[in-house]
């Protein structure tokens, strides 16, 4: 299947593109050895609304769809892919909340968070729940008009800037998933406590941290969707979740063909350009080959998912492919670099060590097999 881009997604796709190059690219390193959240760029990505791509105008959203989302989240993570996963995190909270939330709760925060004046966090993670999400211990008691929540969440991203968090606990015990709920937690009324701020390897402009719930008093209007149901609210976010990762990995491998296509033209040994030996050439080869492999699965689920076809199956294999792609490449383009390639500060070392992470959120590439699998034997 071809995609020919409408009017309107080439539009959005050339404003993520333009901001990208002119504001992203040039912090991006200082972004990275820093450690630095980007607050300005996120502010810009606001006003820009690109926020929140596919969400109603009614609300703030930008009303397009998620094949244009998927579009940006690309072309951010060709510049830096801390930015990039900030606002596809800020996306998957908001998820829950258009599809499953009330008029009320829909009203009430979805413009605070599609303005990119607040920031959400989607809080589901675990020490004893990562892939095993089922074996979470955070706790919702109801006592009278509040949930009292209890427990700790690890590995959260925007954890430290988000004012907005959909949070995923225990309601009943003994009965697994189906004992999780979800709900929206406003930190300026039920306050939480942010703990340990995470050392990363890769994506380190956007912050990861744990965050702490004791007797954190949430009013139960706040309870998102239905009593018991969290599980297959986060399952269902997580879909969208996989296909922005997807996107964010083709970004992540366009920067490595342009890295690597440029150095080998440029860069001289034997008194010829390494792009003329046969070698260099194969490596390159096989990056376009898996860059247009890896966006057409990932425009693929995006247009299912637009759709409102199932997408489970496609939104695994273009995270799959995506991921394991980036990061094979990204070890080749350091190859082509040689030593300056290894070297800190050289955007492909950056590449590398954000592309290792796409092989372990929002489902491990080993989770994305028994996904497949699951799928291909039912």
């Amino acid at each position: 299947m071809g995609f020919e881009l409408t009017e309107e997604q080439m539009l959005i796709q050339k404003v993520a593109q333009d901001f990208a190059i002119a504001e992203v690219e040039p912090i991006a390193s200082e972004t990275d050895l820093k450690g630095i959240y980007p607050e300005a760029i996120v502010k810009r990505l606001g006003e820009l609304e690109l926020m929140s791509i596919p969400y109603p105008e009614e609300y703030g959203g930008g009303g397009a769809d998620y094949l244009s989302y998927a579009l940006v989240i690309e072309a951010l993570a060709r510049s830096c892919a801390s930015t990039a996963v900030i606002v596809l995190t800020h996306h998957i909270m908001q998820y829950p909340i258009v599809k499953y939330g009330t008029p009320d709760q829909k009203t009430k925060f979805l413009p605070r968070l599609t303005s990119g004046k607040e920031m959400g966090g989607f809080a589901l993670t675990e020490p004893s729940a990562g892939s095993d999400a089922g074996n979470m211990q955070t706790t919702a008691v109801l006592d009278g008009d509040h949930y009292v929540l209890n427990g700790n969440k690890c590995f959260i991203t925007n954890g430290a800037v988000a004012n907005l968090m959909v949070v995923f606990a225990k309601t009943e015990q003994g009965i697994g998933t189906k004992g999780v709920s979800a709900f929206i937690v406003d930190k300026s009324v039920s306050p939480w406590e942010v703990g340990k701020h995470e050392d990363k390897m890769g994506v380190r402009g956007s912050y990861t941290t744990d965050i702490i719930f004791k007797n954190c008093r949430v009013p139960k209007e706040n309870l998102l969707g239905k009593l018991g149901k969290g599980f297959s609210y986060a399952m269902d976010a997580l879909d969208g979740g996989r296909i922005a990762v997807g996107a964010q990995c083709v970004g992540i491998l366009q920067a490595c063909l342009d890295e690597s296509v440029a150095y080998a033209k440029e860069r001289k040994q034997f008194g010829k350009p390494l792009a003329a030996n046969q070698a260099i050439q194969w490596m390159i080869a096989d990056m376009q080959k898996d860059v247009i492999a890896a966006r057409l699965l990932v425009l693929n689920a995006a247009a299912l998912r637009d759709a409102g076809k199932p997408c489970s199956l496609e939104a695994a294999s273009a995270k799959l492919f995506a991921s394991e792609a980036a990061m094979k490449h990204s070890v080749k383009a350091i190859q082509i670099h040689g030593g300056y390639g290894y070297m800190r500060g050289m955007k492909v070392e950056r590449l590398m060590r954000d592309a290792k992470i796409t092989e372990l959120y929002e489902g491990s590439s080993e989770v994305q097999r028994m996904v497949l699998s699951r799928l291909a034997l039912q």
